[in-house]
């Protein structure tokens, strides 16, 4: 095992809101640098809890378990610590920063990214002479990723994602993912909200941004987005737990029967679980100040 590898050790989360009140029971999973994993499951599992653990979440606690990424002890570093060592989160609803340009937004972004886990002093990532990303490097940049993302460059005047439609919002979040150059990627049910065309440039993008560095966590309900982005392996989550695993077979598995035989063949028959309101919480993470001014 590499400490490059994302490792979840018997993670058990509960909302602060409810904290005697677990959602995940219990999950084992580890991703390595260039692996794409897949996370599928009946609404109200945990998938949403999954991502927002992982990336410090305030709305929730974890009652017990590790999470261990690049020799640091993920749990004890906050949102934009986590950011700034390389995790990303994609938002399934991402929201609206008026008056906050999308150029604007990805400057902060990057130079905060750039200035690592602990900033040196005597730098200041906000100013392109004293260790700030220059102007111009800035702008090749982002044009680039654009092209990537086949999106127009004058959505770098507008402000982030007010007035967008639903597959601007999510191309938005690849976009970031882009010029961020995360090392682990989180993409939280990109695909909702998608119509085909949409879906497929966004996945094309991802497709375009896999590399051996990077490992992938997808978390979707439908094997739509498999189509694109291919897994290297597909777990189910269901009652907290991650219940199964396999390769893609297993997506396709789904899609055709559905989660009710894998949900009987692990004893969860009519089981009702319980999960916070996926935009409901990601409306709080967004409005996270020290988040933002990371992602």
């Amino acid at each position: 095992m590499s400490d490059q590898d994302l490792v979840i050790r018997d993670l058990h989360v509960a909302p602060a809101a409810k904290p005697d009140h677990e959602i995940l029971k219990g999950i084992d999973l580890t991703v390595r640098p260039g692996e794409v994993h897949a996370i599928m499951g009946p609404n109200g599992s945990g998938k949403t809890t999954l991502a927002y653990a992982l990336m410090g979440h305030p709305a929730y606690i974890i009652k017990s378990g590790q999470v261990l990424w690049k020799g640091h002890d993920l749990l004890a570093l906050k949102a934009d610590k986590r950011a700034r060592l390389g995790m990303f989160l994609a938002f399934q609803y991402p929201m609206a920063i008026p008056g906050l340009s999308v150029a604007s937004f990805l400057r902060s972004a990057i130079n905060a990214r750039r200035s690592g886990l602990e900033s040196d002093p005597n730098v200041d990532h906000t100013d392109a002479f004293r260790g700030g990303i220059p102007m111009g490097e800035f702008r090749k940049l982002v044009k680039a990723k654009m092209a990537l993302l086949k999106m127009d460059e004058s959505i770098a005047a507008r402000y982030v994602n007010e007035g967008f439609s639903g597959g601007e919002k999510k191309r938005l979040e690849m976009l970031q993912m882009a010029v961020l150059e995360p090392e682990m990627a989180i993409l939280d049910e990109t695909d909702s909200g998608l119509d085909i065309d949409a879906l497929r440039i966004v996945a094309e993008g991802v497709n375009a941004m896999l590399n051996p560095n990077m490992g992938v966590l997808v978390i979707t309900h439908y094997q739509r987005l498999l189509d694109y982005i291919t897994p290297d392996t597909v777990h189910v989550l269901a009652a907290g737990r991650i219940i199964t695993s396999g390769g893609k077979e297993l997506a396709l598995q789904l899609e055709k029967d559905g989660y009710a035989p894998i949900l009987a063949a692990a004893g969860l028959e009519g089981i009702v679980t319980d999960e916070a309101p996926a935009g409901e919480a990601n409306d709080e993470l967004a409005g996270t100040p020290t988040v933002g001014a990371v992602r």
